[in-house]
């Protein structure tokens, strides 16, 4: 395992978001979500796509608050441009869980 400083760590934005919207995303070569998470006034809204479909419903993903790195570049994925990536963990059989706070709290804030 690479070691990182404190200073590498705090470059990650890593930022509570809300998700306002889910839709399918059937021109994804792997099953995915293209999702939109509000992570407040500050730095709004943010398009990204999600390869959570084994685990997740779209309904149920409407609402919920997840964790998501904010600062990478932008990055094409088939018509969308990913504008965040969405945090989660891999079960025991390679589905996504995602990485959500266990209590609410106000979108936009930064893990540390």
């Amino acid at each position: 395992m690479n070691t990182i400083s404190w200073d590498d760590f705090e470059k990650v934005e890593l930022r509570v978001g809300r998700i306002i919207q889910a839709e399918a995303f059937p021109e994804a070569r792997r099953p995915a979500y293209k999702l939109l998470v509000d992570f407040g006034p500050e730095i709004g809204q943010r398009k990204s796509s999600a390869q959570i479909t084994d685990l997740y419903t779209l309904d149920e993903l409407v609402g919920k608050q997840v964790v998501a790195v904010i600062n990478f570049p932008p990055k094409q994925i088939g018509p969308i441009m990913s504008e965040c990536l969405v945090t989660g963990f891999p079960d025991e059989e390679g589905r996504v869980v995602l990485c959500t706070p266990d209590k609410a709290v106000p979108v936009g804030v930064k893990l540390y």
